[in-house]
């Protein structure tokens, strides 16, 4: 008798529409309150995601292939078996402009050294912000 996979329905949805939709075995989420692995058949629960990776074990593939989706910010839920994830925006590192998100991080690491030599505060949270959004996507595209 063939063993049964355990998996689960992984979807991440952004204000631009369906980025992922695959069934995964395992999900691992940066969440507000730390990280979170999500297993099939999980309580059902729900959490605020910080700028960071998601990752997603696919359960198909047998050499335990991960992929890995830059997501920045918004909340994860768990409910029967699937995982929904609403990100004020993701890419899948398949999908990443490489030398856009270069010039981003340049881009923010100038504005946030403007911005304190002219001592505005909200100045440098929002370009620290642009800042860690540009380093999630670079790190999520060396996982190519």
């Amino acid at each position: 008798m063939a063993e049964e996979l355990e998996e689960m329905t992984v979807q991440v949805i952004t204000p631009s529409g369906l980025v992922y939709d695959h069934h995964g075995s395992f999900v691992l989420a940066h969440t507000l309150s730390g990280d979170m692995g999500v297993l099939p058949h999980m309580i059902n629960t729900i959490s605020a995601l910080k700028i960071d990776e998601l990752k997603v074990r696919r359960p198909e593939d047998k050499d335990g292939r991960v992929d890995y989706i830059a997501v920045n910010g918004g909340i994860i839920e768990v409910n029967h078996n699937l995982v929904t994830i609403i990100a004020d925006s993701a890419e899948r590192e398949r999908d990443i402009d490489v030398s856009r998100a270069e010039r981003a991080k340049i881009r923010a690491e100038r504005e946030i050294e403007q911005a304190k030599a002219e001592h505005k505060v909200d100045d440098v949270k929002r370009a620290e912000v642009s800042l860690h959004r540009a380093l999630n996507r670079l790190n999520v595209a060396n996982h190519l």
